[in-house]
């Protein structure tokens, strides 16, 4: 094979960068995204065209327009990087998970479910990083660059891939000292007496489901107490600050210690809230390190225990 039959290095680069400007319409952007200064970018897409002889790209104050020739080697550019990044990945599938892998979770699901996992992944796969961050705010992926997210709920339609690792019931609680204190609510209606521990992000849904003979009754969470952390909303509901309505596998050691007890069951309508793995990519082209990440979550993770009524842990008598 000759010398000029084969993309060097730099023509490589060139190609990845020049990609990259017209798929973020800006030098700055491009140049954010890879991590170098906008006069660097520039000076590779110059190059780039000096050597092809034609004018890829029409600069103006405010925007950046492709020439003909430009839009014929972005749709055949984007091609075969593609496909060389398939090729990297079907090599690298025959040798073991390595790299770092970027986590964010919730800080009560990071804690709870993937804390306990992490010794684990780590001993399998002795070449992985993991790089782990727990906020209760919804972050974007790309922007944190973020490779995996946990996320419970119903998830909204995106450009990202799902993965469900199983669901959870909510459960209403309360530490058996507030309500040695306050009394035992009976009926939705009784919450009215109580502090109800609430949330106060946006996204939050500001009312607790209940079924009261046969329909959907909403109870508004009050604003009395309210908080951002799940961790944080189970700790002031042990400590005796009011009730909270949790997930069942938050809420399952506290119950089982019986530091927390399960209120207003019979009118639980028991619906299960999701829990995902969410990425940005193609499943066939993601790097081994975040595929194999993904299916391991997918094979340890159990919420079994979490999607059924606890019989076991009512007080007697429920």
């Amino acid at each position: 094979m000759s010398q000029s039959t084969v993309m060097s290095p730099d023509r490589f680069v060139e190609l990845q960068t020049f990609v990259l400007v017209a798929q973020q319409g800006s030098f700055s952007a491009a140049a954010r995204q890879r991590e170098v200064s906008p006069s660097a970018v520039s000076k590779i897409v110059a190059r780039l065209e000096s050597r092809l002889g034609v004018q890829l790209l029409r600069r103006s104050t405010r925007r950046l327009e492709l020439t003909a020739e430009g839009a014929q080697l972005l749709e055949q550019g984007q091609q075969l990087l593609a496909d060389w990044m398939a090729l990297e990945s079907t090599v690298a599938q025959q040798g073991q998970p390595s790299g770092l892998v970027r986590i964010n979770a919730s800080s009560s699901t990071g804690n709870r479910l993937l804390v306990p996992l992490v010794g684990q992944i780590m001993q399998t796969w002795p070449g992985l990083q993991l790089d782990l961050s727990f906020t209760d705010h919804i972050v974007d992926l790309i922007a944190a660059r973020a490779d995996i997210a946990l996320r419970w709920g119903e998830l909204r339609s995106s450009d990202m891939v799902a993965r469900k690792l199983g669901s959870t019931r909510q459960v209403v609680v309360a530490s058996p000292e507030y309500l040695k204190r306050f009394g035992q609510p009976e009926h939705p209606d009784d919450l009215a007496g109580h502090v109800r521990i609430g949330w106060n992000y946006p996204r939050a849904v500001p009312h607790w489901p209940f079924v009261v003979e046969g329909r959907a009754v909403a109870v508004s969470m009050g604003d009395a107490l309210r908080v951002n952390d799940g961790e944080a909303m189970a700790n002031l509901a042990k400590a005796g600050a009011g009730l909270a309505r949790l997930s069942l596998y938050h809420a399952w050691g506290d119950l089982q210690e019986r530091r927390l007890q399960p209120v207003l069951e019979d009118f639980n309508p028991g619906e299960l809230q999701p829990i995902h793995a969410v990425y940005v990519g193609k499943p066939g082209q993601l790097p081994v390190r975040t595929r194999a990440v993904l299916d391991f979550l997918a094979q340890h993770v159990d919420l079994s225990h979490a999607e059924h009524k606890p019989v076991h842990l009512l007080p007697v008598g429920t």
